[in-house]
């Protein structure tokens, strides 16, 4: 058997690891996992291994753990940091874009996103089908906000942008409670495999204050009670305090950004079992390509920085549960373009660096990344994903060195020896980097 080729319903793969991540729980050394098609059919000290795996071809690494995961990403195909881009991106110079940067993210160890409004969506059959390589996409296909809110196109007349949004846009505008509960059966009947609400103002739009809240509390329930009977959470969009209280209040699954969370906030977030996706890469790329926003919102950008670092720092100290996202969001940015590539797809791993920066140490930041990752789709959506155990799903990764010793070493796609996607090998030595 070719190890490198993707198996069949018959074929075995061997991994023997030094060191074995498991995504909860201890790690483990001296370890061997065998794959067998799309999961995982034994995992464990490799001196207790079964002899009918003994004679199994094995492949060799360093350190083994689940595949990461992304819950915060954006396929947009734009090249500017502005809601108005994404309006201005022809569809299908979007989905050229986006096949490169699906393919940088599983190159770079990530084997599931959730995507939080974007074109993945649409392209995740190319993927399932094998056109094109990339993550399994959990998508919420577009984000639900109020008009005038942060998924609106501010420059953009209103008429213009509701018609393309009726044309298949990824963003939502919606007022009122009837239009809210509309909203979510719209993006249902797309395909989301989770409801996005913006309940605070953003840097990315123009006219808005990130400090706001939006939408009434009666809206906000209105979008979670109707997520909640399709058996999807709902992601809320937060920088400001308002907005964080009024969406956990109405039970919001997952907090995304929480740049003005303080005790009152944190204390609901532990009451409620809701999971902060921080988003760091957004502030930390997104400082360093002041060419690609205008200046309304690189201002956005720059003031809550230092706010939102302090406030992810005292969430780690808090105890609150984290999952790691990034919020990338640009297209088809590669190495030649030297202002875009930090915040180009394909550095996500930079994530995992900034969580430890924050307090996580390097196996709370993998935990992050894995394990607490999966459970942002909630019980009845989460794919048995994000963990090496026994009877579930192949998405591992190989790397080099030990990332408890050095977080850093999954910062870098280099780094990243061999992905495995529901046990299809998409890299390896032996090939080229993941590619379209």
């Amino acid at each position: 058997m070719d190890l490198y080729s993707s198996t069949t319903e018959s074929d075995y793969v061997r991994i023997d690891a030094d060191l074995l991540i498991p995504g909860r729980g201890p790690p483990l050394k001296d370890a061997t996992c065998i794959l067998q098609s799309r999961s995982i059919a034994h995992v464990g000290l490799r001196s207790s291994l079964p002899d009918e795996y003994t004679s199994l071809p094995t492949i060799h690494t360093p350190t083994l753990l689940p595949g990461l995961w992304d819950t915060h990403t954006h396929y947009y195909g734009a090249r500017r940091l502005s809601i108005d881009a994404f309006y201005a991106t022809p569809p299908a110079l979007a989905g050229a874009r986006t096949a490169r940067d699906l393919a940088a993210t599983l190159n770079a160890g990530f084997t599931s996103v959730r995507e939080l409004g974007g074109w993945g969506h649409q392209i995740a059959e190319a993927v399932s089908e094998g056109s094109i390589v990339g993550p399994r996409i959990y998508s919420a296909v577009s984000p639900v906000s109020m008009t005038a809110g942060h998924g609106d196109a501010h420059g953009i007349p209103l008429p213009a942008l509701r018609g393309a949004i009726e044309h298949g846009l990824p963003l939502h505008l919606c007022d009122g409670i009837p239009d809210c509960t509309k909203a979510v059966r719209q993006q249902l009947r797309r395909g989301a495999s989770l409801i996005k609400v913006c309940a605070s103002g953003g840097c990315t739009s123009q006219l808005d204050d990130p400090e706001h809240q939006h939408f009434s509390d009666g809206e906000l329930q209105a979008v979670v009670e109707e997520a909640a009977r399709s058996d999807r959470i709902v992601a809320a969009h937060c920088h400001g305090k308002a907005g964080i209280i009024a969406a956990l209040r109405a039970g919001c699954k997952t907090i995304e950004h929480g740049t003005y969370m303080d005790d009152e906030c944190m204390h609901l977030m532990r009451e409620k079992g809701a999971i902060l996706i921080a988003t760091r890469t957004f502030f930390e790329a997104g400082l360093k390509v002041r060419e690609l926003w205008s200046p309304e919102s690189y201002a956005k950008l720059e003031g809550p920085a230092a706010t939102h670092k302090e406030a992810y720092a005292m969430a780690v100290r808090g105890g609150v549960k984290i999952a790691l996202g990034t919020d990338l969001g640009l297209g088809g940015v590669v190495s030649d373009c030297p202002v875009g590539i930090v915040f180009s797809h394909g550095s996500n791993g930079k994530e995992l660096v900034y969580a430890v920066e924050a307090g996580m140490s390097p196996m709370e930041a993998i935990e992050a990344a894995t394990a607490n990752a999966a459970e942002t789709l909630g019980p009845k959506m989460a794919p048995k994903s994000g963990q090496v155990k026994l009877g579930w799903d192949a998405d591992l990764i190989a790397v080099k060195g030990n990332p408890l010793t050095d977080i850093g070493i999954l910062a870098e796609a280099e780094n990243v020896s061999h992905v495995w996607g529901v046990g299809r090998l998409y890299k390896a030595p032996q090939m080229k980097d993941c590619a379209v």
